[in-house]
């Protein structure tokens, strides 16, 4: 039998194996709150259980029956709401976190429903967005791409775009919007976690051989040439014109009746009423900028002392380079993590 630990270890030890991309991260154990999670779990057992359930949409399909999917990781609050909203205007069937909810019932102690992707022949391309965090340690280092090819996804009908966003900014917005659910403390820790779990995800899809592109918040500045340079890299670009980014129906929020997204069923637990609404409404694909909010001075050096500074560096640097995009794009003069600059 495998050993694992009894408790998490403190930030630093697991900051540490994540980076590393340690294998004794699937023994660690993951202990219920109470209210997010509510049976313990080694983290492997987790993902095994995860599996088993996509597993079961998936079965007697042909690999030839598989939609070419693209798949978005990010920590929460990249954009990646809006991301899913943009592929749904473009016409491919868009999906919001199904990897995901399907460990929110896992964890639950619920019963997930499946994931019934279309036939290819119905959607030859299928968009989701699965992210980190905010709430519990599981979320924060779960591999979506793990889950899906161990149900049995065929690898080279999958790409994956790495999501990111200044740090700054998105814990800012954790902040905003989970402060009443979950302490500044715990928030700011799987925070880093899930900053610094984006070199696993992408290392996972390297070595399964799944092409990886990196697309930044940043990079919406320019809201039109970033989106029709991804949907280019993508191999997508029949499906782009400017309208996609433009000509959105106004709404009030990214998850009313509006929206191109199609929600999954999650735990009671996890509703949150007007996590994606905008003040004066959405009508299109864009960049909003915001302030630090509540996030301190300390808070800033912690992310720093743990490099989160730098891997928003480096996912920005490639993004720019992917998607053949101006650098000065990623540039922001009021920065408070200079090192986040692509030079």
């Amino acid at each position: 039998m495998v050993a694992f630990y009894k408790k998490i270890i403190d930030l630093g030890a697991l900051a540490d194996l994540v980076e590393q991309d340690d294998a004794s991260l699937d023994s660690i154990c993951l202990s219920s709150d109470g209210r997010y999670q509510t049976r313990e779990f080694p983290f492997g057992g987790l993902n095994d259980q995860v599996a088993a359930h996509l597993r079961t949409g998936f079965s007697d399909r042909a690999e030839r029956d598989f939609p070419q999917l693209t798949c978005a990781w990010g920590r929460a609050r990249v954009g990646s709401t809006a991301l899913a909203n943009l592929f749904g205007v473009a016409g491919l069937p868009s999906y919001y976190q199904p990897t995901k909810a399907i460990m929110r019932h896992v964890l639950a102690a619920g019963t997930p429903g499946p994931w019934i992707v279309p036939l290819a022949d119905q959607a030859p391309h299928i968009f989701c967005k699965d992210v980190a965090g905010p709430y519990l340690t599981a979320e924060c280092l779960y591999i979506p791409l793990r889950m899906l090819i161990e149900a049995g996804y065929p690898a080279d009908r999958l790409h994956l775009v790495m999501l990111d966003r200044e740090p700054v900014h998105a814990l800012a917005s954790w902040l905003r919007k989970w402060s009443h659910r979950i302490s500044h403390d715990q928030l700011l820790e799987n925070f880093v976690i899930a900053s610094l779990n984006a070199g696993r995800v992408e290392a996972y899809a390297r070595r399964e051989g799944v092409p990886v592109t990196h697309y930044v918040y940043e990079a919406t500045r320019q809201p039109v040439l970033s989106a029709a340079a991804l949907f280019h890299r993508l191999g997508l670009s029949d499906y782009f014109t400017s309208e996609t980014v433009t000509g959105w129906q106004r709404m009030d929020s990214l998850d009313d009746a509006s929206s191109r997204i199609i929600f999954p069923v999650e735990p009671d637990a996890y509703a949150a009423p007007g996590l994606h609404h905008q003040p004066g409404g959405i009508g299109c694909y864009a960049y909003q900028d915001r302030d630090h909010g509540a996030v301190t001075e300390a808070d800033i050096d912690l992310l720093r002392r743990y490099g989160v500074d730098e891997v928003y560096a480096r996912n920005a640097a490639a993004c720019a380079h992917d998607l053949d995009l101006p650098r000065g794009l990623f540039r922001d003069d009021n920065d408070p993590l200079p090192a986040a600059a692509v030079a």
